[in-house]
């Protein structure tokens, strides 16, 4: 089976990034855009044939064993990235200085803030997907000015729309813009918005179809 690395949705993209990347420690990123003028199946053939990234899953532990880094390609629309796990591979030293640490620097896209934090036992390294903080402030920050203008039934609609997947952070932050409009709603004796106006449980899509 050829490799697949063409994602067919935002959700795909972010979830092949961090559920089955970053969860397995590729942890090591670079981004990067097709420029209008190329086309981008000819880019992806290019990464993937620099990096030997087409390779069996046996050749990947085989590397894996070895000390070697594994690498995976994804791309949504023109935007790609290459992620890479600990180890040696030619990877580091063609990107260099460029290469950022999901654990450290997010990777942001489409309004989404992806990154790795420790859980709760403060040992194991886990995926985080949440709204980017400024995307997340501009959100609040308009809901909680219409949230007096306008009937419980409209702003339902409105919050069901938001088009972020309901990860556990995602979660959180929803249901903190909730509270902020209700709280607004409260303060002018308006009836609340129910919590059930949200989506808060994640689908899993098929990134490649």
């Amino acid at each position: 089976m050829a490799y697949r690395c063409v994602a067919t949705s935002v959700a795909g993209f972010v979830q092949q990034l961090a559920v089955a990347y970053v969860a397995h420690g590729y942890w090591f990123y670079v981004t990067g855009r097709v420029p209008e003028s190329k086309d981008p199946a000819t880019v992806d053939r290019k990464i993937i044939h620099q990096y030997g990234i087409d390779v069996s899953k046996w050749a990947r532990s085989r590397r894996k064993k070895t000390g070697q880094a594994r690498v995976q390609y994804l791309r949504y629309d023109r935007f790609f990235v290459i992620v890479a796990t600990h180890g040696e591979h030619p990877f580091f030293a063609a990107e260099g200085n460029q290469v950022r640490d999901i654990r450290r620097q997010p990777l942001h896209f489409m309004g989404y803030s992806i990154g790795c934090r420790k859980g709760r036992d403060g040992q194991k390294w886990h995926p985080s997907v949440r709204i980017a903080r400024e995307m997340c402030r501009e959100l609040k920050a308009r809901y909680a000015a219409i949230a007096v203008h306008r009937p419980v039934e409209e702003l339902c609609r409105e919050l069901r729309g938001l088009d972020y997947e309901p990860y556990a952070a995602v979660r959180d932050q929803l249901l903190g813009i909730l509270r902020a409009v209700n709280r607004c709603r409260q303060a002018a004796a308006l009836e609340l918005v129910p919590w059930r106006a949200l989506w808060l449980r994640r689908n899993p899509v098929k990134p490649f179809e």
